[in-house]
Parts: C-alpha cells; structure tokens; sequence
C-alpha cells in the first residue's frame, strides 16, 4: 500500500514503514507526530482511490524522527566579461518522518 501526499508544494510517494525526509515546516514544542491530510492518492490491493484534488478523509499519520541539514549547495552569480562573480554556499533543512500509518476514508 502506498499513497502520494503533497506538502510545501511538492508531491511525495510514501509507504508504511519508509523514512521520508520533508522540508523543514513549524512544529509545536515537544511535538512527535506530524499529520498530512493533503493525500491525492492511495493503492493498496484493493484498488486504487484518486482524488478530486484530494482524497476525502485520508490522512497519512508519521512519527518525527529528527531534524537534519542537506548537502551544502553553492549557487553561483557570474556576469560574463565583467570580472564578477560571487559564491554563496546554503544548506536546507529537513525534518525525517518514519510513515506509520496511511488512513484510508
């Protein structure tokens, strides 16, 4: 079974059990579970469930493991002829989310 959720405006394939690593988002003080309700569609065996954008009453439910950075990227601005460049190195942060359970309507 496994369902695609989106959060911050990226679309991500989870399964039970899968660590998943999502932008870094606001939680609450000592909070250790994180729930998606934008889940646009789910698979099991059953058969599947598309949603119109999303799947009414699902929810994908995950306990928070972490928080972590990215590798350390270094966009670079460079104007040709002109002598110019200008290196800038930035790291974006995660949370990891272990899946442990997809809820279906």
């Amino acid at each position: 079974m496994y369902a695609i959720i989106e959060d911050g405006g990226k679309q991500y394939k989870v399964e039970q059990g899968e660590t998943v690593c999502f932008e870094l988002k606001e939680l609450e003080e000592g909070q250790t579970q994180v729930e998606f309700d934008q889940v646009l569609f789910i698979k099991d065996d059953a058969g599947t469930i598309i949603g119109q954008p999303v799947v009414e009453g699902a929810k994908v439910i995950g306990k928070i493991n972490g928080q972590e950075a990215g590798p350390k990227l270094y966009p670079m601005q460079f104007r040709r002829r002109k002598n110019s460049r200008r290196r800038i190195g930035h790291r974006q942060k995660y949370i990891e989310v272990e899946i442990t359970e997809i809820a279906k309507p």
